[in-house]
């Protein structure tokens, strides 16, 4: 390690464990993992759930690099380019991979007992900081604790912030905005509408600084009544569609009609063909789950766009574990899709309805809507599908690439989630993967975000949502 000018990062487990491509995530500076961590990597690589996917992935890229190469060679450091897996890109430079080639020894504080796995990680670092006293030494870890514990005994750490989507989570795009009180004093002269079938457009000049999106939800403020739709910005023109009234109860979805206008936005959104993925953010009882399943029944009950409705969730429970859940795949997740059967109830529970009628119903529903779990999703392709991903804000943003990958041709892929409410211990609002995929869809035609943000559960919830 003759190189003072670059860092030295040390990786803990959990950061291979989160995502296996960390190894090329740190520029060209060195990587150091202690044999601690190959312990325990090699501790967690059996199972079928996505940690002990990514910690084989680990052991195939270490693998890789340590491939042909002698003891010599491992003790000076091996070059993580030699397996790049963005061979093109010459211009990125990258470091060298060191292992625990030898014992590194340094006296820890005696309320940290050495045997502990943790703290030997603390310790290897302490001696690699002594042994390189002009390098920048640095714990690499996504465990708070051991960030705490780190700290106390005088070895600086990080976070793995690779994949953090955003800096600040209240940077996230929201997907809708309020028209200023003069756009149509600003933009009436020059802007041009016409009409296509019973669709309406607009179009109107915009600056280079124009911070519209595709597929933008516009409101406005004032009496006019103008919502609409951003449907493309280029050449200095942005075309605007006149977003649909679903606030009407005569143009009610399923006998759901919007309660407020970013309700409205999302069903445009939702009941649009041309838009294949949607993203719903939003707190408790902001009508997230209700509206998506008007839509999802409504487009494929009655207009048969789609042939069948899979809904699906992240299985990580909120207080302790009740055990393993009996019976089939769908048997297993109906527990955890209650969201899924409370909602049901109030979409069938139509006045008029004699309890025949309800039955039926629910019986055909039970063919239409399947429910699955996400972990045997690897490998399948869903052809003309309507996918809602309930609690989206548990899954990883490598989790979320795997689920969304897996829509065929006709098929609409569409998440739900509150990240303020993330169960899983290693995901924060700016790394869960629904941030993750509302900023990179953002900028794509046939795609769409909007946050919802008036609760229209009950004036109880809503008042425990601002209170509690």
């Amino acid at each position: 390690m003759t190189n003072e000018s670059k860092r030295l990062f040390i990786l803990d487990t959990n950061v291979l464990m989160h995502d296996p491509m960390a190894l090329f995530n740190f520029a060209e500076h060195d990587l150091f993992i202690s044999m601690t961590v190959l312990e325990e990597l090699d501790a967690g690589k059996k199972g079928m759930s996505e940690v002990a996917r990514n910690v084989r992935e680990t052991n195939r890229l270490i693998d890789q690099i340590i491939s042909d190469s002698s003891f010599e060679e491992i003790k000076n450091g091996l070059s993580l380019e030699r397996i790049h897996p963005n061979p093109k890109q010459e211009e990125l430079r990258l470091g060298k991979l060191y292992f625990e080639t030898e014992p590194l020894k340094h006296n820890l504080p005696e309320s940290l007992p050495s045997h502990k796995a943790d703290n030997h990680i603390l310790q290897t670092g302490l001696a690699l900081r002594e042994q390189f006293p002009n390098r920048n030494v640095t714990l690499v870890t996504k465990d708070i604790n051991m960030r705490i514990k780190s700290s106390a005994v005088g070895l600086h750490s990080e976070d793995y912030y690779n994949d953090r989507a955003l800096e600040d989570a209240d940077l996230l795009y929201t997907g809708w905005e309020y028209l200023e009180p003069n756009f149509f004093e600003k933009h009436g002269k020059t802007m041009k509408s016409w009409q296509e079938e019973s669709r309406t457009f607009y179009e109107l000049t915009v600056d280079k600084n124009c911070k519209l999106y595709p597929n933008q939800g516009l409101i406005s403020e004032n009496d006019s009544g103008f919502n609409a739709i951003v449907r493309n910005v280029s050449n200095g023109k942005a075309a605007l569609e006149y977003m649909q009234d679903f606030e009407n109860p005569n143009h009610s979805i399923w006998g759901i009609h919007a309660r407020n206008a970013e309700q409205n936005i999302a069903l445009n959104f939702l009941m649009d063909p041309d838009i294949d993925f949607v993203s719903l953010l939003g707190v408790a009882g902001t009508g997230k789950t209700l509206i998506t399943l008007a839509a999802a029944l409504e487009q494929t009950l009655d207009q048969n766009i789609y042939n069948e409705i899979i809904m699906t969730r992240a299985t990580i429970p909120v207080g302790e574990d009740i055990g393993f859940l009996p019976g089939t795949e769908e048997e297993k997740m109906t527990p955890w899709m209650g969201a899924l059967m409370d909602n049901l109830e109030v979409l069938t529970d139509s006045e008029g309805y004699t309890d025949w009628e309800k039955e039926s119903t629910q019986q055909l529903l039970s063919k239409r809507i399947k429910i699955k779990s996400m972990n045997f999703m690897r490998g399948r392709t869903f052809q003309n599908k309507f996918i809602i991903l309930d609690e989206a804000q548990n899954l990883t943003p490598k989790q979320m690439k795997t689920l969304i990958t897996r829509s065929g041709e006709g098929t609409k892929v569409v998440c739900l989630g509150n990240i303020s409410q993330i169960d899983s211990p290693y995901l924060t609002e700016t790394t869960t993967g629904l941030t993750y995929v509302v900023d990179r869809f953002k900028n794509w035609s046939h795609a769409a975000h909007i946050t919802l943000q008036q609760g229209e559960r009950s004036r109880l919830a809503e008042f425990a949502s601002d209170n509690l």
